[in-house]
């Protein structure tokens, strides 16, 4: 793991952007327009707010942008993956 000193949630940004990976982020913050500009501007497949980046339940889709990978992985995204949608219309 590599850590970096930031000066300003910006900083921070343009960092984290500068990655060729992706997968997730965690920012740790008190003030909401900081957390929303993060998520808003931050290029990775989830961000944490106030908690680490390692966290995840089987419900939320998992998966990263750039250099991270393809798709997501949960329940919802493996059965898209494993099924074919149809339609079909009845005129009665």
């Amino acid at each position: 793991m590599i850590l970096y000193q930031i000066g300003d949630i910006d900083e921070a940004i343009r960092k984290a952007n500068s990655m060729s990976y992706g997968l997730h982020a965690g920012i740790f913050t008190n003030n909401l327009n900081t957390a929303f500009k993060a998520i808003k501007e931050i290029d990775v497949g989830g961000i944490i707010i106030n908690d680490s980046s390692d966290y995840w339940i089987d419900g939320m889709p998992f998966g990263g942008v750039k250099n991270s990978g393809l798709g997501r992985e949960g329940f919802r995204f493996a059965l898209q993956k494993m099924t074919e949608p149809r339609v079909v219309c009845f005129n009665l």
